[in-house]
């Protein structure tokens, strides 16, 4: 084996195997396929390693210390313990005091692949009629820890979960009289729902909190009434979640085979396919739903009876 030749190969790559856990390649020699991608040094031209990168992005934006990193469990080693080990050399300072490490997302039960038919953007969810709002709340459905199944129905469920909790904050506030006389927010029947995302950022915990709450809280008027609205709001703002509007006619829940429905239609519509998207149309009319197009999405609105 030359072993001048393996160690070359190696130290080419920006993933490779080391000789020690604490090997990894700060800088890296222009090589012809680089291209127009590399900078002057005074050891010559090349480019940083991956993780050099992101230390000098950290540094120039954020310091030598910052509160918060975040990324996916795959990167927990070697990218940031590398991280870690070049910007305490060369800066000094704590570099994060919190690390925030996500695990993948699952669609349908397997991997995210473009290559698998399973990725879908937010422009995708969009035009078959999801919300970002609906896609925010699937996500807060699973823990950072843990992996999350992402499904269409559960765009679905989601939709009709912030429905309901809008006819109940809804609710809540037909029952205030007049102006609230107190200022600091009490959390009262939502402070499971708070205390959720004080604990490991809890998403799950808080949303259910927030249900629970909603129950306890149905029975208050006045000024007791406004303080659970006010907890409720601030709850709401940390999830970042706005509750729909009420819909002139109700609060319509789409069913998911109908959506599933409209969707074809429209990626047919989107190529041009006029005679099987007016097919799909006539199919989701005869289960009585109309749909509107627009010049980027379209609506499914309940026939009239």
């Amino acid at each position: 084996m030359d072993l001048g030749k393996t160690q070359n190969a190696r130290a080419n790559a920006d993933e490779y195997e080391k000789d020690s856990i604490s090997d990894f390649a700060l800088w890296k020699a222009r090589r012809p396929e680089d291209g127009e991608n590399f900078w002057p040094a005074p050891w010559g031209e090349g480019r940083p390693g991956w993780h050099l990168e992101c230390s000098a992005m950290i540094q120039q934006y954020l310091g030598d210390s910052f509160d918060l990193h975040s990324g996916g469990v795959d990167l927990v080693f070697p990218h940031h313990e590398n991280e870690i080990a070049q910007s305490q050399c060369a800066c000094g300072g704590q570099f994060a005091a919190h690390w925030f490490h996500i695990t993948h997302l699952l669609v349908d039960g397997g991997k995210m692949s473009k290559s698998l038919g399973n990725l879908y953007t937010l422009a995708d969810l969009t035009a078959r009629g999801f919300s970002p709002m609906e896609v925010r709340y699937v996500l807060l459905g699973g823990h950072y820890r843990k992996s999350l199944n992402f499904t269409l129905d559960s765009l679905s469920g989601a939709r009709e979960a912030l429905a309901k909790l809008a006819k109940a904050a809804r609710h809540l506030a037909a029952k205030i009289d007049g102006e609230p006389s107190f200022s600091a927010v009490e959390f009262g029947p939502f402070q499971a729902a708070w205390d959720s995302l004080q604990n490991d950022l809890n998403t799950p915990g808080a949303l259910g909190g927030i249900f629970t709450g909603l129950r306890e809280a149905s029975s208050l008027t006045g000024d007791a009434a406004a303080k659970a609205l006010a907890a409720l709001n601030r709850v709401l703002r940390a999830l970042g979640l706005t509750l729909p509007e009420e819909s002139t006619a109700g609060d319509i829940v789409v069913p998911a085979d109908i959506q599933a429905l409209a969707a074809a239609r429209w990626q047919l519509r989107l190529a041009k396919d006029w005679a099987k998207s007016d097919e799909l149309r006539a199919a989701l009319a005869a289960q009585g739903w109309l749909v509107k197009d627009a010049k980027e999405s379209y609506s499914l609105t309940p026939a009239e009876s």
